[in-house]
């Protein structure tokens, strides 16, 4: 069972912190797929420590989407330990995660994200003054190396193992990769034997059965799911039942993927109000219809939404010319 500090989670199924698609809405949608453990989406440890308006309410967490994992990036010591007391005093997160794997130069270039790759000192130094500021456990999620030529993994996560971090979460890919070509499970397997911490998988996890390889392969704790679990929660809710009963259970119909890309969208309005919501859930309207025969017509109208309505008409006529095409294939066959 995957156990982080004193925070059980039920499974072992976990989602990934994606920036600009892991708040709230997002999240506890996932959550009611059946996760284990959510992350949040990644917070400027300066934005929290000027208290700006915009990062404090990506602090937001609500009470159903628990356990919780909240992560923050910084590449300066005293800002990130002064963001990681915010977090433990003032929000409901039951964990504090540090970023060490994002790869976008804007990110890398403050000396933060994956730039703390190369350096298996700093990241002791952090993690440990971070450790120290803080009660909630705290972890870290990196990438297995900078480039092919600098990949410290094994050493990285021991430097956190010895701060005192209770867990690793480890993307088998480097900097230099990106998003693109394959995850290294072989040295997410070698970081799992080098520590006595949970660690968490991640990388190429894109079917229930991925997941259960993962798992076998490595001898991880966890596994998370990022990019799969796009406008596809199903991907997270069919992955745990996998795991527990070895059953693999049918994709969802057109309609159940529109009606709970309807509830995530009223979610993002709650949030953030109708106007940036709607143009926000474009791209999530988009990865719900992933899958959909004959959806590249409507996906181009979506971008021509500005409100609640018309993104819901848009994607209810277009559920009922599908399963009109259906039954009348049907009723041909």
């Amino acid at each position: 069972m995957l156990k982080i500090g004193d925070i059980e989670m039920k499974n072992p199924v976990v989602l990934a912190p994606m920036a600009g698609v892991c708040n709230s809405a997002f999240r506890l949608t996932v959550k009611e797929f059946g996760a284990g453990l959510v992350y949040a989406e990644m917070v400027s440890d300066k934005g929290i420590v000027y208290k700006n308006e915009k990062t404090l309410n990506m602090l937001y967490i609500d009470e159903r989407e628990k356990p919780l994992s909240l992560q923050i990036f910084g590449g300066e010591k005293e800002s990130l330990v002064e963001a990681a007391k915010f977090v433990d005093k003032n929000t409901n997160a039951d964990i504090i995660d540090i970023n060490m794997g994002c790869p976008v130069p804007k990110i890398t270039k403050v000396d933060a994200g994956a730039k703390w790759l190369l350096d298996p000192n700093k990241i002791y130094d952090m993690v440990a003054a971070v450790v120290d500021a803080v009660e909630k456990p705290v972890t870290v999620k990196m990438r297995i190396g900078w480039d092919e030529e600098h990949i410290y993994a094994v050493q990285n996560a021991q430097a956190v193992e010895r701060a005192g971090g209770s867990a690793v979460a480890i993307h088998g890919r480097t900097r230099y990769q990106m998003y693109e070509g394959k995850a290294n499970w072989d040295i997410i397997r070698e970081v799992k034997q080098s520590v006595n911490i949970p660690v968490i998988g991640n990388g190429d996890v894109e079917t229930p059965q991925d997941a259960k390889r993962m798992l076998d392969e490595t001898g991880v704790d966890g596994v998370m799911i990022g990019r799969a679990a796009l406008g596809n929660p199903w991907m997270i809710y069919r992955t745990v039942k996998y795991l527990e009963t070895g059953e693999l259970l049918g994709e969802p119909s057109a309609r159940e993927k529109i009606d709970v890309c309807i509830l995530h969208l009223d979610r993002l309005i709650a949030l953030k109000n109708e106007n940036i919501a709607v143009r926000e859930m474009r791209k999530h309207a988009a990865w719900y219809l992933k899958g959909i025969r004959g959806n590249a017509k409507v996906r181009n109208a979506i971008n021509e939404c500005n409100t609640r309505d018309e993104l819901v008409t848009l994607l209810y006529n277009f559920v009922e010319e599908v399963e009109q095409k259906e039954q009348s294939q049907s009723q041909a066959v």
